[in-house]
């Protein structure tokens, strides 16, 4: 969410972001914040100015009460109606100024809520560095590492690697939870966990605070992350209560401080975390019927950075850098895409992609996603920070994905066959595995 002060100074600029974002359908939301915002401001001058007369009146009144009792000792009939009067005009004014202030407020408040509803789906302002695209078909690649190597066999679709391994069972998890579930089983889930506690570790050694986080989170959290539209296709909520399940542990970890103010002293905040995460994936990709690319259910070791506002830019190019470093410590191809502008969630000014190489498709893929969201994120869940010279501001928040899997399996797998069906462990993984230096198949 923009700053209004921003909108209020700069509404074309706030109305070409929207163009570039090809969101035109949101355009009236500027022209309608700034009608509202003139009427809110309004009404909060005009009851500044009542409540300045309410004051005044109050100590008119107590004179005139005085001068009432005095003529009512007096006897006097004429001076008795005029002192009557005058304290009725004052009682009357008072009763005006109250009704007033009551409408004031009604206006004020309604307001207030379209302001509020149209800033939250009025797009973050875009880095200038952010390429100009429709939707991802017009993402920019940026850089690849490692020599993307197609072996002279076939590899087989990944979901036939890990049956021959005996490590995945989808028939019987849609017996128990329906489609997009599984089983990860034997050395394969094993794996699963090693790859984990490996980037668990691997972002420990960077610096990072450990956390296993809430896996769940109230609907203030969840409106204050991420956009309605996100919110929508993604989460599932808990029946008859304020919960959701969180569909990434950024969610829960920036949530950790709605509504506080952070000492400047503390930045940047460097956090990872591990959490599983629950998805509806809802839209035109669907769900997986045999494999496990896109499932409702999956784990993830995250990062997350808040910082100042000027040294955001700096951790995004360090936090997506990690990810590729980690993968490259897998002997995993990767490439990084920038995300255009039709690409990116309305909070975000600038992403980018890491995408792992699939020998069997002869393509990238993508396996985690780096983004600045500038203070979007820290506005809306109140989140501020006390700086040496006593001011109040509000941080920068970034997050990007260490590692996710089951996704982390496919290109692992896939990158890792041998053509007799074995599969190779990288060095770096065989402490986690007991020592293991291959999975084989089972004869």
């Amino acid at each position: 969410m923009i700053d209004i002060k921003f909108l209020r100074e700069n509404p074309e600029i706030v109305k070409e972001n929207i163009r570039k974002k090809f969101q035109d359908d949101k355009l009236s939301m500027v022209d309608e914040v700034l009608e509202m915002d003139k009427k809110t401001r309004a009404a909060q001058s005009e009851a500044d100015a009542i409540r300045r007369d309410k004051n005044k009146i109050s100590k008119e009144i107590g004179p005139l009460m005085g001068k009432l009792k005095k003529a009512e000792k007096s006897g006097d009939a004429a001076a008795l109606a005029e002192a009557q009067a005058a304290v009725d005009a004052k009682k009357a004014q008072v009763a005006a100024n109250e009704e007033r202030l009551q409408e004031l407020d009604r206006i004020k408040t309604e307001a207030d809520e379209i302001i509020l509803k149209d800033m939250m789906l009025i797009p973050n302002i875009i880095d200038a560095s952010v390429p100009i695209g429709r939707d991802d078909s017009e993402n920019v690649e940026i850089e690849r590492f490692g020599e993307p190597v197609v072996p002279d066999f076939e590899i087989p679709y990944h979901a036939e690697i890990l049956n021959s391994l005996n490590g995945l069972d989808k028939e019987s998890a849609g017996r128990v939870a329906g489609k997009g579930f599984y089983y990860l089983m034997g050395d394969v889930a094993r794996l699963h966990s090693s790859v984990l506690a490996y980037a668990r570790d691997f972002m420990i050694g960077k610096g990072f605070n450990y956390h296993i986080p809430p896996f769940m989170i109230r609907s203030a959290v969840v409106t204050g992350v991420m956009s309605f539209a996100e919110m929508e296709a993604m989460m599932y909520k808990i029946e008859g209560e304020d919960l959701y399940l969180i569909g990434t542990s950024e969610h829960s970890m920036i949530g950790k401080y709605i509504d506080q103010i952070i000492d400047e002293k503390q930045l940047p905040l460097t956090l990872t975390s591990y959490s599983p995460c629950f998805r509806k994936e809802i839209g035109s990709h669907g769900i997986e019927e045999s494999g496990v690319y896109r499932v409702h259910q999956f784990e993830k070791q995250e990062m997350v950075v808040i910082c100042r506002p000027e040294e955001s830019m700096d951790w995004y190019n360090k936090m997506w850098a990690y990810t590729v470093e980690m993968f490259r410590t897998l002997d995993i191809p990767v490439r990084t895409l920038e995300c255009c502008s039709g690409d990116l969630a309305d909070l975000k000014v600038k992403s980018c992609d890491v995408e792992a190489w699939s020998p069997r498709q002869k393509k990238y893929f993508e396996v985690g996603s780096c983004s600045n969201l500038s203070d979007a994120q820290a506005r809306r869940l109140k989140m501020r920070v006390k700086g040496e010279d006593g001011k109040i501001y509000l941080p920068h928040t970034l997050n990007n994905t260490v590692v996710a899997s089951p996704r982390m399996l496919i290109a692992f797998f896939e990158n890792n066959l041998r053509a007799d069906g074995s599969v190779a462990i990288p060095k770096v993984l065989q402490p986690y595995m007991g020592g293991q230096t291959e999975i084989r198949p089972e004869q």
